[in-house]
């Protein structure tokens, strides 16, 4: 090899060294994070876990409970008093007399339509014999037949004034607190005394809207009354209103209640649980877990360390604990307490003994 060759290698050797060491002293060294970003800290928290339980398909509502039957006995005809045959607040059977009034002046008027009748009855049979030999003209005739007729029908009125001074029972029933005392005369339509039936009661109470296709007759439903806690009386729906009220856009429903020993009482508050079918499997989270933003409710779901922010249908509120129809899984970790410092993605802590167990 000539010395030209040999220089020639030599210096294509070289610029291959500089430029190897040219890039390995170039490249930049690696990114050192800024002093000041920081990892933002746990938000320590409650949590429990979502659970299942089986629930009656129900609705609790409440209502007034009202006689089977009731009214309040009046005087079709004024009078005065002359008896007074029942117990306050004792049965009574229909038909059975309540309260007299004098009769005197209606026996009376009966005796006087009587004889006018008498008399026009007369009348009519000698005027019937000489119109059949022509003695008597139609008219005269005619005039003797509306005569007894209408005598007929005072004597009519007047028996039926008379029967009405006595006041009887128009079913049976127990009796209330009389308005009214021997000897006192009354007119017509004042009220002397109540009568309630109470055995079986009604029970007048109001449905949502959506229960309008769901509530029948037939379906069972329990009453309790607070002049008997603890006391649960059964029931069952006889009648629905065909319309909805039109400010409220609820239903009104009617349900008949056994009362054999006169517990239940007329104008009574009740609190109702309608049963609506079966037994149902259902989910619920604590109601301390909801976060509700008007119309829309949340729950903060705890995965691998993080809240996630989580949209829920819920169904059914009850003490404490509230079901979820849809956007939870059974077993799912919900915060439920400490939402107040939390946003979606944020870490939380969840100490051991901080972990709620589900409600009852």
């Amino acid at each position: 090899m000539s010395n030209k060759s040999f220089g020639v290698l030599v210096l294509a050797a070289s610029l291959a060294a500089i430029a190897g060491w040219w890039r390995h002293t170039a490249t930049p060294p690696a990114a050192v994070p800024p002093a000041d970003v920081r990892v933002p800290p746990s938000v320590p928290v409650f949590v429990a876990r979502v659970w299942a339980e089986s629930v009656d398909d129900a609705i609790d509502a409440v209502g007034t409970l009202l006689a089977d039957e009731s009214v309040v006995i009046r005087p079709e005809v004024p009078g005065r008093v002359k008896a007074i045959r029942f117990t306050e607040g004792k049965p009574v059977r229909a038909g059975e007399v309540l309260i007299e009034l004098e009769q005197d002046e209606y026996r009376a008027a009966l005796a006087q339509s009587l004889a006018q009748q008498e008399l026009d009855q007369a009348n009519f049979a000698r005027m019937k014999a000489m119109r059949e030999r022509a003695h008597v003209s139609a008219q005269q005739y005619d005039e003797a037949v509306s005569k007894l007729k209408y005598s007929n029908a005072l004597v009519e009125r007047d028996r039926v004034l008379l029967q009405k001074t006595v006041l009887r029972a128009p079913f049976d029933g127990i009796v209330g607190i009389r308005q009214v005392s021997v000897g006192e005369y009354v007119d017509k339509g004042k009220a002397l005394v109540n009568l309630e039936a109470l055995d079986p009661v009604k029970l007048d109470f109001k449905v949502p809207e959506k229960y309008a296709g769901t509530v029948t007759r037939g379906l069972a439903l329990t009453a309790e009354v607070a002049a008997y806690p603890g006391r649960v009386f059964s029931g069952q729906v006889y009648a629905v209103d065909p319309r909805l009220e039109e400010e409220s856009r609820a239903l009104r429903v009617r349900a008949r209640l056994p009362n054999p020993d006169r517990a239940l009482r007329p104008g009574m508050f009740a609190r109702i649980h309608l049963a609506l079918g079966a037994a149902r499997r259902a989910l619920f989270v604590p109601e301390s877990a909801l976060v509700v933003k008007g119309s829309s409710a949340s729950v903060f779901r705890v995965v691998a360390g993080k809240a996630v922010a989580t949209p829920v249908a819920i169904g059914a509120r009850y003490k404490g604990k509230v079901e979820i129809v849809q956007g939870l899984a059974e077993g799912d970790s919900v915060v439920t307490e400490g939402q107040v410092k939390l946003r979606d993605g944020a870490p939380v802590a969840v100490p051991e003994a901080k972990e709620n167990p589900p409600a009852p």
